[in-house]
């Protein structure tokens, strides 16, 4: 199994190019830079796409405040700090195959594959063979993008997951040449 990041912004690029409505490329270029962001690890990157009272909300675990934070960017920077910096867990990719876009929100869907660190998998009670290697999350993912129209900005995301992607994560363990560098 490999893991590219450069694959999460592809089909979003791809779909840029073709849109010539002013108000749809706004849409498709704050969910390019925010993935970029993300890529990057740049917390500041991200949250400068977002409205000044973000939403996000993760449907799988719809009752934990850390997973939805809400009403302040600073709330989302704890969020990608505790969830993906601190974890190590920011290698990921996000083969989009679908890519949907209109004047209030943009949808993007494929498989989501995180590289997480043996150490972060050990720290949250799952048992692996080496705690120095990486391990691949896989789920079936959808995000809606909401945009606030007077802001000009999103509003966050709205995550769905097809399945839990630790299960069996201790069996997809990833050799040192699996996860492709950033190009950006």
């Amino acid at each position: 199994m490999k893991i590219d990041p450069n694959k999460t912004w592809k089909l979003v690029e791809e779909r840029l190019a073709e849109e010539s409505d002013p108000t749809l490329r706004r849409n498709l270029e704050l969910v390019l830079e925010h993935m970029q962001s993300e890529a990057r690890g740049d917390i500041e990157g991200v949250v400068a796409t977002l409205v000044e009272k973000p939403r996000y909300r993760a449907h799988a675990v719809a009752d934990d405040p850390l997973m939805n934070p809400q009403g302040s960017k600073d709330a989302v920077r704890a969020f990608y700090d505790l969830t993906i910096i601190q974890t190590g867990a920011h290698q990921l990719e996000f083969d989009c195959d679908r890519v949907l876009v209109d004047r209030h929100a943009v949808l993007t869907e494929g498989v989501m594959k995180m590289a997480y660190p043996g150490r972060t998998l050990q720290a949250m009670g799952i048992e692996v063979d080496d705690p120095e290697a990486y391990y691949a999350y896989v789920s079936r993912m959808g995000v809606v993008w909401p945009v606030d129209e007077r802001e000009g900005k999103l509003v966050g995301e709205e995550t769905y997951t097809g399945g839990d992607g630790f299960a069996g994560i201790a069996e997809r363990k990833l050799g040192p040449d699996d996860i492709a560098p950033l190009e950006i």
